[in-house]
């Protein structure tokens, strides 16, 4: 009895709104985006004006597409493909049902029935193009009138210019549009990244939907993009939110671009270090010059600094998080990362040792073990 208890109240609060985490611009997208598109979508179908005065200009499912395009933007049933052929096959759909069957209610509901499964088999599945299908299926004499020309005006015309008037306003209000995951794929013949090689892969999300009872209305390119950022927070937890200035050295070796090449080899054979960072007057960053780039030199090779230095280069702030560093030397196969201050000038370096210490520490204190 308890266990039902849990589930029926469980249940009950599966009806509480899910809060919403919308910033400003979310809200301005929605709305005036939604405004310029109706009346974009309106207008535009008021100009061509073809068929019966009675057909309207705009059609209602319109406005269900416009919720999608601008509050929805990312969803996998607000992308361009879905819009346009979910919209207008429903609508083709809706008029042929009107034809064969003389009941409104069975040309009705055998109109959004094979809408689904239509837009299911052609992927395209777009909740408004259920909305399509039942217009277009009871919309009265005018549409009828209207016949198959229906999908094209207005339908067609008023989801071509909603479409477009998304495209333009996600984009400029920062809003990819198309949306896609954005996961970096790797180039021709070489390997993803360690953090990404041992982490979710979408194929993992893929085999995870399929096993669920329920499917996902969800990208699985977007649950890699959700699950690695939430595994560099995880990281950061166990690290106690280090901060890159907490482990770095500040004893960094520099020369400046002017210098000689030779000065670079005395640093690095007196000081033993593997990288000398480049600084400008200001000591901002310009360059690095590590013992791989003076491997191929010639012994009495004498060239400035600025012409064998690596540039640009890679640098972190003293504030990052070490999570992040451990990112950016996995993938990146970096050795040396300058820190540097809000100023953007040198404060240090931290280099594979330090962080190999750190992580180190960390894994001991996850284990319970004590440290040797």
């Amino acid at each position: 009895m308890a266990t039902a208890g849990f589930e029926l109240k469980a249940w009950l609060a599966s009806f509480r709104p899910m809060s919403p985490r919308y910033r400003g611009v979310d809200y301005l997208r929605g709305a005036v985006g939604a405004f310029v598109g109706i009346v974009a979508a309106g207008y535009a179908a008021k100009t061509f004006d073809i068929g019966a005065a009675a057909v309207p200009f705009i059609v209602a499912p319109m406005g269900a597409s416009a919720v999608l395009l601008f509050a929805a933007p990312a969803s996998p049933l607000a992308q361009p493909w879905p819009v346009i052929a979910g919209n207008l096959s429903s609508t083709v759909i809706g008029v042929v049902a009107s034809r064969v069957f003389d009941s409104t209610v069975l040309a009705a509901s055998s109109a959004v029935a094979v809408a689904i499964a239509v837009m299911m088999l052609l992927r395209c599945v777009h909740p408004p193009g259920g909305a399509c299908a039942l217009f277009a299926a009871v919309g009265g004499p005018a549409v009828h009138h209207q016949g198959f020309t229906f999908a094209i005006f207005p339908v067609a015309v008023n989801t071509v210019f909603l479409l477009a008037v998304a495209i333009a306003v996600n984009n400029l209000t920062g809003r990819r549009y198309p949306h896609a995951p954005a996961v970096t794929a790797p180039m021709a013949g070489t390997e993803l990244p360690p953090t990404q090689r041992l982490g979710v892969q979408p194929s993992d999300v893929e085999r995870a939907i399929t096993r669920l009872d329920q499917g996902l209305d969800i990208l699985p390119g977007d649950v890699i993009a959700l699950v690695r950022d939430a595994e560099v927070h995880a990281v950061d937890r166990q690290l106690g939110r280090l901060t890159c200035e907490s482990i770095m050295t500040r004893e960094v070796s520099t020369v400046l671009a002017s210098e000689t090449v030779y000065r670079v080899r005395l640093l690095i054979n007196q000081l033993r270090v593997k990288a000398v960072i480049v600084i400008d007057d200001d000591r901002r960053v310009v360059g690095i010059v590590t013992v791989l780039d003076l491997f191929n030199l010639a012994p009495a090779n004498l060239d400035l600094v600025s012409k064998v230095m690596s540039s640009p280069v890679t640098t972190i702030g003293a504030g990052a998080p070490v999570a992040e560093l451990v990112a950016m030397m996995s993938d990146l196969g970096l050795r040396h990362i300058p820190v540097v201050d809000g100023d953007e000038r040198l404060v240090g370096m931290v280099t594979r040792a330090e962080l190999v210490a750190v992580l180190n520490q960390a894994l001991l204190s996850a284990s319970g073990l004590p440290e040797s």
